[in-house]
């Protein structure tokens, strides 16, 4: 089942069972991708990837996560929660995350195949890890192994 095709049948349940904070967090989500769909068809395409819809999603945790972190630092721990609360919803829909361990052999072996040396050479580390796991890497931790790996 595509992601969209998930979020629609979610939606509905959460309607069904009264489910408030879910349904308009399934309803930003859904915003948000008519959002990325819009501006893919200036690129020439229809809809975005599930693989766009992760990175999409990926950006919500983030702008949720530092959003939280400003409202607890302000002294706003209800509005924290709140962000928390979605931040939970929305990585039920992202693939499970890669174990460190994983990360860090998948790091090696990228490093090897693409003879990087430095940090020059961090975006074909990158760009091999991508290939090789897709939507499943979060880069953001992977950068940090490469970045750990290739500094050593």
């Amino acid at each position: 089942m595509s992601l969209r095709a998930r979020f629609t049948d979610d939606l509905k349940t959460a309607m069904k069972a009264g489910q408030s904070e879910k349904v308009g967090t399934i309803r930003m989500i859904t915003a948000k991708l008519k959002d990325v769909d819009i501006a893919s068809r200036a690129r020439g395409e229809d809809q975005v990837s599930d693989e766009a819809v992760i990175s999409m999603l990926r950006g919500m945790i983030k702008s949720r996560t530092e959003s939280a972190a400003m409202y607890a630092r302000g002294g706003r721990p209800e509005l924290a929660d709140k962000e928390n609360a979605e931040i939970a919803i929305i990585r039920a829909y992202l693939p499970p995350d890669l174990d460190d361990a994983t990360i860090e052999a998948a790091v090696r072996e990228a490093i090897e195949r693409t003879d990087a040396t430095s940090m020059k050479d961090m975006g074909k580390v990158m760009a091999a890890l991508k290939q090789q796991f897709g939507a499943a890497l979060d880069p953001a931790r992977a950068s940090a192994v490469v970045r750990a790996q290739l500094a050593a």
